[in-house]
């Protein structure tokens, strides 16, 4: 048998990727090794066309600032992601400054971030929560504006063709970004191959069995020619999206057991007509529908792909029983264990408004689904616009911490009590916020190095051990150093806000 491996990733995705890249940076000694079923990296959730590509930081999504019952606005949230995402542009700017990545637009570029809303109570509701969040240090440069004028002169596709007594208001901050991750991902795999790590395409993991000597054994099969093998590591990572569910499943590790998973596919609206496409820089948030999950929060969306602009509009949430783009019809009945069968149950009834809504978006025509444009941008036209199969998402449902079932939105991660193998469950914000996550993976599976490693972890990310916004000359200097670095907009200084 072949020596072991120190670390195997499944899954060629921005998380295997981001683990791999710090693993690296951290202990260049250690064999790494990126197992992929799928012909290349990055096809998955990774995708730039199966993701909205937003640098998610809360500047422009509602759902991160909910208002209370006392009519305050919770900026808790939206400081959380906020926090998370400068941990991942930390990072970035350091592997681009030590020459690991290359020029930073071709992964991430300076595309405003506006949250646009209609109606008195919501016009409302947007002012407050500009007031609630412009004077944060990690929210500075944001502008409030109901005057027509000046939103058309932000987004000019938003207003021609608007009723001229509907209430209006919108914020834009101008230090938002889109971010291909899948270039992204490319990028750090390449860099790690370079390395001296091994990337494995096209095979599929089939097993995952622990040994009594702690190593892991894991069942491989080629898809080209099918044939089978076998792979040991002593630390697995489980980054393979909504595969990820079974894969620990099988791994027979005891925190996985009363999980679930529930899928929702997704569809766009795209547009790459160069007219349409250079009447609009920006991501133009909205809100959410009653019920429905904070992926399918409406936005209009500028995206880079490739050096290219286009438009998105959506996304068109629907379902389907596969747990990926490109997996099987069974994944959802395969992933059915007596374990977490009354939390799929539980979990559903106590969330009947999701229901009703994933429902009503199945039996949306194309009709519908322009009518939803058009809320956003009054003359749009269907013969601008195709609609596409956007990606795959899987939504955990566990147990609560009282014990009732509940459906968890965002991330997770699942690890083993020894640390010898993590996974990571769930959807948005997680490619915005993969560094953060990832190095919460490092502390769960690796407290015993955390100490030797935090010089290190301190270059990679200035901010390590602390939070930003409870500094604000450090949350300054921190996004204007990160800015320079990644060839984006200056932030906005507090002089010029108050100006």
């Amino acid at each position: 048998m072949s020596e072991p491996v120190d670390v195997a990733l499944i899954g060629g995705g921005i998380m295997s990727a981001t683990l791999g890249a710090l693993l690296h940076e951290l202990e260049p000694s250690w064999s790494i090794t990126i197992l992929e079923r799928l012909g290349d990296v990055a096809l998955e959730s990774s995708n730039p066309w199966n993701n909205a590509g937003t640098g998610h930081s809360a500047l422009c999504e509602l759902n991160y600032t909910p208002e209370k019952a006392d009519g305050s606005i919770d900026i808790s949230q939206a400081v959380k992601v906020n926090e998370q995402f400068q941990v991942s542009r930390q990072f970035w700017s350091f592997l681009v400054s030590e020459g690991m990545l290359p020029e930073p637009d071709r992964f991430i570029n300076p595309v405003p971030h506006m949250s646009f809303v209609w109606g008195e109570k919501n016009v409302d509701y947007l002012r407050r929560r500009h007031e609630a969040l412009a004077g944060h240090p990690l929210f500075r440069g944001m502008e409030f504006s109901d005057d027509p004028k000046v939103i058309r002169s932000w987004a000019p596709l938003l207003i021609p063709g608007r009723r001229k007594d509907q209430p209006i208001a919108a914020t834009r901050i101008l230090a938002g970004t889109d971010v291909d991750f899948g270039s992204l991902t490319r990028l750090l795999i390449d860099g790690l191959v370079r390395s001296g790590a091994t990337l494995k395409l096209e095979h599929r993991v089939t097993s995952l069995r622990k040994a009594r000597d702690g190593l892991w054994h894991l069942g491989i099969r080629h898809d080209v020619g099918g044939t089978p093998m076998e792979l040991t590591a002593r630390f697995v990572f489980v980054g393979a999206g909504g595969a990820a569910l079974t894969l620990l499943q099988k791994s027979g590790i005891k925190e996985i057991r009363g999980y679930g998973g529930f899928p929702i596919s997704g569809q766009w609206l795209r547009t790459d007509d160069p007219a349409l496409v250079a009447r609009h820089e920006a991501k133009v948030y909205g809100k959410a529908a009653v019920g429905s999950p904070p992926m399918s929060v409406p936005h209009l969306d500028t995206r880079v792909v490739d050096g290219k602009a286009s438009l998105l509009f959506g996304p068109y949430a629907g379902f389907s029983p596969k747990f990926l783009k490109t997996g099987s019809w069974f994944d959802l009945f395969r992933s059915i264990r007596l374990h977490n069968i009354g939390t799929l149950i539980g979990a559903g009834l106590t969330n009947l408004s999701l229901v009703s809504y994933l429902i009503g978006e199945l039996l949306a025509g194309r009709g519908k689904k322009q009518r939803a444009l058009q809320e956003f941008f009054p003359q749009a036209k269907r013969a601008d616009w195709r609609l596409e199969t956007a990606g795959q998402r899987v939504q955990v449902m566990k147990r609560g911490a009282d014990g009732k079932p509940v459906i968890q939105f965002g991330t997770e991660v699942v690890a083993a009590a020894d640390g010898s193998i993590a996974g990571l469950l769930g959807a948005s914000p997680g490619a915005s916020t993969a560094v953060p996550i990832m190095l919460d993976v490092l502390a769960r599976c690796f407290p015993d190095r955390v100490a030797d490693w935090k010089p290190r972890l301190k270059k990679m990310v200035p901010s390590y051990g602390s939070l930003l916004s409870d500094d604000e000359a450090k949350a300054a200097k921190t996004l204007a150093r990160t800015a320079k670095a990644l060839d984006l907009p200056a932030p906005v200084s507090e002089a010029a806000v108050g100006s």
